[in-house]
């Protein structure tokens, strides 16, 4: 599961946490985040669902199952950012 692993770096990284960081939020090693994020261990459905709630996404995304695109916004005022939820959630409920 080299998608799991990818994830979640990408996760981290955005989140601007180390391994370190992400290890000590979830009660676990350094070494086990950096065997997470490079495909040779799975963590259990436990810390899957801890990691999910940590980056506020489905465990489907995590696993690769469920795919979400982000946008980023910096640079936008809140009118232009707000504008585009609007425009967002209109085309949602066609």
């Amino acid at each position: 599961m080299v998608d799991f692993g990818n994830t979640l770096k990408q996760l981290r990284l955005h989140h601007n946490l180390t391994q370190a960081q992400l290890a000590q939020k979830l009660g676990l090693t350094k070494s086990v985040i950096s065997a997470y994020e490079t495909g040779l261990r799975m963590p259990s459905y436990e810390t899957l669902i801890s990691i999910s709630k940590i980056f506020k996404v489905t465990t489907d995304y995590l696993l690769g199952i469920e795919y979400k695109q982000e946008i980023d916004l910096s640079g936008l005022t809140k009118n232009e950012i707000d504008a585009l939820m609007n425009l967002i959630r209109a085309m949602k409920q066609k």
